[in-house]
């Protein structure tokens, strides 16, 4: 396939189901090196009132879920559903849950330098394996670093409240055009796809891409 198609994913880096969604599109993409997709992503803010210094994860989430038991639970299936994925989700190793307004502004910027997709790589390790803090700004400067970005750059941007403004805007366009759950993926500015999507499903949008360009 030689035509590139638009492939806009709308995530957050502390969601669990992002980061098993874009396991399942990796897979399929591995398999599939001459796909057409440019990949961009956008930010969602599952937690978009969270305290800048974040909260504690076991509080939270028993407040999100209306108790432990109701945590437990849900934490559960999402556990098989990373093992089944062939992800390692270090849960034990996350104290806390993060406001993500300044990973979502790292992100835009990785954009910026064509490193958007490296940069949401290392943001779901080092949350989700490594048990980091991603709203902590030398954690982010160490991301970036590692994604050759240039860290006193970073270090500026994200004292000042560069893209701030933005990042909130392009989360309220996305709920605005029905957004409720992320990921979300939008194929071509046209076709939609809610949730974890597993490599069988993007091997099936991969073979009916190649058949419209055939045919075309």
């Amino acid at each position: 396939m030689s035509a590139t198609i638009q492939l806009d994913i709308i995530s957050d880096p502390i969601c669990p189901w992002c980061y098993i969604g874009k396991s399942g599109l990796d897979r399929a993409l591995e398999k599939n090196p001459d796909h057409p997709f440019k990949i961009e992503w956008h930010p969602f803010q599952l937690n978009p009132t969270m305290p800048k210094g974040g909260m504690d994860r076991r509080e939270y989430l028993e407040t999100k879920f209306g108790g432990k038991e109701n945590a437990v639970r849900v934490y559960g299936q999402i556990a098989q559903a990373a093992e089944a994925a062939g992800l390692e989700i270090n849960f034990e190793g996350i104290e806390k849950t993060p406001n993500t307004i300044d990973a979502h502004r790292l992100i835009h910027w990785a954009g910026l330098e064509g490193r958007q997709t490296a940069i949401v790589s290392k943001l779901f390790r080092a949350y989700f394996v490594e048990g980091r803090d991603i709203g902590d700004h030398a954690v982010l400067c160490d991301i970036a670093e590692a994604a050759e970005m240039n860290r006193d750059m970073v270090a500026r941007l994200l004292e000042s409240d560069s893209d701030t403004d933005d990042i909130a805007n392009r989360d309220e366009h996305a709920r605005n055009r029905g957004v409720t759950g992320v990921p979300t993926f939008v194929v071509a500015n046209q076709h939609v796809l809610p949730g974890a999507q597993p490599p069988d499903l993007w091997e099936r949008v991969l073979d009916e891409l190649r058949v419209k360009a055939d045919q075309s």
